[in-house]
């Protein structure tokens, strides 16, 4: 029960990190908000293991894991949460948190073209949901026009479907990288190493990502809600995942992690006044619906 809980918790926490990201996005770039947000939560990371006397957790890592933990925060919060940020800024969080949310379908394909696992009917069927909810949300107008800013929706919903598959290898890396090191401690340093990576690996090629160094021109107020983001996404999110992986099965913690569309279509409703129609409530719940259906049945 603990590992499910740990993982409802990192849905939870990303859905909330989104409303942080969207306020940020409102007033600079993706990729410089990434880049002030990686790093920020790297020191902040940092800092609290020096903090709390679990610096050692670093130095035990082995070098595999070390270089999963590396090569999954390049790919999933590097290269997927700047694609995550584009399209939050393009299609809004009502909608681009679902369609990103598809990353467990992406998992399952990992495992059935890579490892060789046979499809059953459930896993058909749950992808054939999964595909219709997704064309559901992406249909139609665009949930709010300072989300849009005059581009069409299909951009938004190849960036976040891009987001998700970008995400599913960050994740099965971070899994592989736990199952080598099971306990609390030692998921916190992998958590950390994985932020401190692409955080140091952004900031060195910031010159050419970021030519202008908008990162170095945010306001103290868009700097301060992007830490308090990247803290809630990065610090509990990931490291809620990263623990559930330690003491439940994958199969079971990957579909609960993707929920959050459910706490997104309302948060979105409630605080952000975007506007939901029948399409766009109804792709959330498919989408998860078919989730369930592939891992849980």
């Amino acid at each position: 029960m603990i590992g499910e809980l740990a993982a409802l918790g990192a849905a939870i926490s990303w859905t909330m990190s989104a409303l942080f990201y969207r306020k940020a996005l409102q007033t600079t770039k993706p990729i410089s908000a990434n880049i002030v947000r990686l790093t920020c939560t790297g020191l902040v990371l940092l800092a609290f293991l020096a903090v709390s006397g679990k610096l050692g957790a670093l130095t035990e890592l082995p070098a595999n894991v070390i270089v999963l933990a590396c090569v999954s925060g390049i790919i999933g919060l590097g290269i997927g949460d700047t694609l995550y940020m584009m399209s939050l800024k393009n299609i809004g969080v009502a909608r681009a948190v679902p369609i990103t949310c598809t990353y467990p379908l992406f998992n399952l394909l990992w495992a059935v073209f890579l490892v060789g696992e046979p499809v059953t009917f459930s896993v058909a069927l749950g992808a054939i949901i999964i595909v219709a909810g997704v064309w559901l949300l992406s249909r139609g107008e665009a949930a709010n026009k300072a989300g849009t800013q005059g581009k069409t929706p299909l951009t938004g919903v190849v960036l976040a479907l891009a987001t998700a598959i970008l995400w599913s290898i960050s994740i099965t890396m971070i899994n592989l990288a736990v199952r080598e090191t099971p306990d609390l401690d030692h998921a916190l340093g992998i958590n950390t190493v994985r932020v401190m990576s692409i955080a140091f690996s952004l900031f060195i090629v910031s010159p050419v990502i970021d030519r202008s160094f908008g990162f170095l021109k945010l306001d103290k107020k868009t700097v301060g809600v992007l830490i308090a983001g990247g803290i809630v996404a990065l610090g509990l999110g990931w490291f809620f995942l990263a623990y559930s992986f330690v003491v439940t099965l994958e199969s079971r913690a990957v579909p609960i992690s993707s929920t959050t569309p459910l706490f997104s279509t309302l948060v979105g409703i409630a605080l952000l006044h975007e506007k939901i129609n029948a399409a766009n409530a109804l792709g959330s719940i498919l989408i998860v619906a078919g989730i369930f259906l592939i891992f849980l049945i």
